[in-house]
């Protein structure tokens, strides 16, 4: 069997070092770590295994050289999930990660190091790189993020539908209703809450003092997300933001933005005075961000390949996703 070949939507820049990285998930959904042996760079910490690319390689081909290596197994398929560039004070690194979902063999640390299988939120307990961090993050996301229609004339159907998101595999939503008044929005999002639950899905919320109250996500508007300057909302809840440019990416990463949607990546009804990016565009500054980000803007349920080539989490849509 031959690996998948997917090829890096975005290189590093020169003074970079390219390290072609493998999450490896099990059918338990538990994640391998490898554990850097003394005498390398940053020892003693954990990391998700990889290598940098040797001189007129591809991405798949240093996958599948570095983890047959490492871990004495073959690659059978993989696709994108984050580039990360970081900056050490010793060097600088561009990690193009790839999610590994098959592999033929039993995998063991082949050069002497130790290696776990974790659960994906028990991987905090794992000293890691700082540059594997944006990784953690990315794991734990889906690769679908659906926002509400900003319009509902009867709240039973609207919870149906989104009852029918749910069913179909949705597990991170926004519940967008800029025309509700604070009153309405939270006995709605009780409800919903509820409903999220239920599924094990995440709920975000654009209204800071409700998400903090029933625990759900917080996603910043843009005019949020610029005046806001550190952040003050708990860790243990999602923080999300809308970026439009590359400065708006990375105010989010500096801030602690745990991932944004980038947007408008085609042409959309919503807002039809935007110019678009373009998936050229898209692949560039997401390539250059530091956090995962979903393309949102004229996206179907079908664009979750292309959005995984040019580097994205995964899509945001509104009618794209929802069942309604």
């Amino acid at each position: 069997m031959s690996s998948t070949s997917v090829l890096s939507p975005q290189s590093p820049v020169l003074s970079q070092i390219h390290v072609a990285v493998a999450v490896l998930r099990n059918t338990e959904g538990k994640i391998l770590l490898s554990r850097r042996r003394k005498g390398t760079h940053l020892a003693g910490l954990w990391e998700f295994p990889g290598g940098k690319l040797e001189a007129g390689e591809s991405l798949s081909e240093a996958l599948q050289r570095e983890i047959k290596e490492e871990l004495g197994i073959c690659i059978l398929t993989h696709r994108p999930l984050i580039q990360v560039s970081h900056s050490y004070p010793e060097k600088e690194v561009f990690l193009d990660v790839h999610l590994v979902n098959a592999w033929q063999g039993s995998a063991a640390g082949m050069e002497g190091q130790q290696i776990a299988w974790v659960e994906a939120d028990e991987i905090d307990d794992y000293p890691l790189p700082a540059a594997d961090r944006p990784i953690v993050t990315a794991i734990r996301l889906p690769s679908r993020y659906l926002i509400t229609p900003p319009l509902l004339e009867n709240e039973s159907a609207f919870l149906l539908q989104l009852e029918a998101s749910l069913q179909q595999g949705i597990r991170l939503l926004q519940l967008r209703l800029p025309g509700y008044d604070k009153e309405q929005l939270a006995s709605l999002a009780e409800r919903v809450t509820a409903l999220c639950h239920s599924y094990g899905a995440t709920l975000m919320l654009k209204d800071e003092a409700l998400a903090r109250r029933l625990g759900c996500g917080l996603h910043l508007g843009g005019s949020q997300l610029r005046a806001t300057r550190s952040r003050s909302f708990p860790q243990q809840q999602l923080l999300a933001a809308s970026c439009h440019t590359q400065q708006e990416l990375a105010h989010a990463a500096s801030i602690g933005v745990d991932f944004a949607t980038l947007s408008p990546v085609q042409p959309t009804t919503t807002h039809p005075q935007a110019q678009p990016l373009g998936w050229d565009r898209f692949s560039e500054m997401v390539a250059q961000a530091t956090l995962p980000a979903y393309a949102l803007g004229g996206m179907q349920a079908d664009d979750t390949q292309q959005a995984w080539r040019c580097g994205a989490q995964g899509i945001a849509a509104i009618r794209g996703l929802f069942c309604g």
